[in-house]
């Protein structure tokens, strides 16, 4: 991977951390859906009954733009429980981050590493990053928005398979 990172680079990353050392079920990257706030996460993971948002951002630019948008001047229209930004070493220092966001650092080889944030990997709601208000209406449209899909695509059928069942079970339920 090259020094310079594109946003798509920093998405797979940001992904991989949600899905890997975050321990999220699943994730969703750039999931266009029509939501109350009209926000379109980088990344976004559900873990257990929270949600940690990640935006990428690949230049110092885009992240001194990124406190425009309506969402940021009021947190509580965003989504995320615990929110993070991910980019490469020099765009964000720590002191520039707004209240309650954690920092992701992406090294050279592409190792994101966290250098703000709660600690330890389950977090508690009385921590410090915790967005205690945050749009639970539009985390909830985006989520119905990607069953409709997976429902008009005739594949909602397989979230009742158990992951778990080996294949043996789940034919011999199904007789």
């Amino acid at each position: 991977m090259s020094t310079e990172m594109t946003h798509a680079e920093l998405i797979q990353i940001a992904e991989r951390w949600l899905l890997g050392s975050k321990g999220c079920s699943f994730a969703f990257t750039e999931l266009k859906a029509i939501t109350h706030s009209g926000e379109i996460p980088d990344a976004i993971g559900w873990k257990s009954d929270y949600t940690i948002l990640v935006e990428c951002k690949a230049t110092r630019a885009d992240f001194l733009s990124d406190k425009n948008k309506k969402f940021r001047k009021n947190p509580h229209l965003g989504m995320g429980t615990f929110r993070f930004y991910l980019c490469p070493q020099g765009v964000i220092e720590p002191q520039d981050l707004p209240e309650k966001w954690g920092l992701v650092i992406v090294g050279k080889k592409g190792k994101p590493r966290q250098v703000v944030g709660p600690n330890g990997n389950c977090w508690s709601r009385n921590s410090a990053f915790c967005h205690q208000q945050k749009n639970l209406r539009s985390e909830t449209q985006m989520m119905a928005s990607a069953l409709r899909r997976l429902h008009l695509r005739g594949v909602l059928p397989l979230i009742y398979d158990n992951p778990f069942d080996s294949t043996e079970e789940r034919s011999a339920a199904s007789r």
